[in-house]
């Protein structure tokens, strides 16, 4: 006589395990996550590693002169100068930098979650017929927040030592084979290293929780934000002209 011996179950991941695992197995844990659509201390992490560095970056002079140049770029961009009294006001802002990073985090972080939740529940569970329940939506995709979260711990440091709040993590920035102000350059800098991770790791999690191959899905999301970067390059060219 056989004796089967059927398989232990995989005990869950813990909170550490599923922030760990949304970077390094996000497969598996995305399929436990959709077993156990737990999502509030992954949330809370999230927001912790958003607002931090952001807070400590922007409480230097170092990351408030970097903040006013950024505001003073963009002003540039649509033609417009800044007279004293806008400045002074800017200058305001940036001295409130650091808990406009914390707001930014307690408040955009869930908000950013929600709104690409309920995109991914309304195509694949409304139009596609999906199973997929919008706990168990929300819990992949905080998840999957992870890597927009480990985003900013890395860029973070990197911002303060070239005084810039550029992305280091750019396109632009990693293949700097352009003028900058061509449009191969502003293409390129509308594309990000660490966002296209962080399509790829949403794609794994959705395929998962609607049981579906992660190619299909990963192509058509790049191929979405490839457009969007697109657009952003054209009016950004537009603007300036060239």
């Amino acid at each position: 006589m056989i004796e089967t011996v059927s398989a232990a179950p995989v005990p869950p991941r813990g909170l550490v395990g599923r922030l760990a695992g949304a970077l390094l197995s996000p497969q598996s844990t995305y399929a436990q996550l959709a077993e156990r659509p737990t999502w509030a201390g992954l949330m809370a992490i999230v927001i912790v590693m958003v607002s931090a560095p952001m807070a400590v970056l922007m409480s230097t002079s170092v990351g408030q002169r970097a903040l006013l140049d950024t505001q003073m770029q963009a002003f540039e961009t649509f033609g417009r100068t800044v007279n004293a009294a806008q400045y002074q006001a800017l200058q305001r802002f940036a001295a409130i930098a650091p808990y406009t990073a914390v707001a930014n985090g307690v408040v955009g972080v869930p908000l950013g979650v929600l709104v690409v939740s309920a995109l991914v529940l309304a195509i694949f569970t409304g139009l596609l017929g999906g199973r997929a329940t919008f706990r168990q939506v929300f819990a992949v995709t905080t998840g999957s927040w992870v890597v927009l979260a480990l985003r900013v711990v890395f860029s973070a440091p990197l911002d303060y030592v070239r005084q810039t709040l550029t992305s280091p993590t750019n396109l632009a920035a990693v293949l700097p084979f352009f003028e900058d102000d061509t449009f191969p350059a502003r293409l390129l800098g509308s594309l990000d290293l660490f966002l296209i991770w962080w399509i790829l790791n949403l794609s794994i999690g959705i395929a998962v929780l609607y049981k579906k191959r992660t190619a299909p899905v990963a192509t058509t999301l790049l191929g979405v934000y490839v457009v969007i970067g697109l657009a952003i390059a054209i009016v950004r060219s537009l603007l300036s002209g060239a």
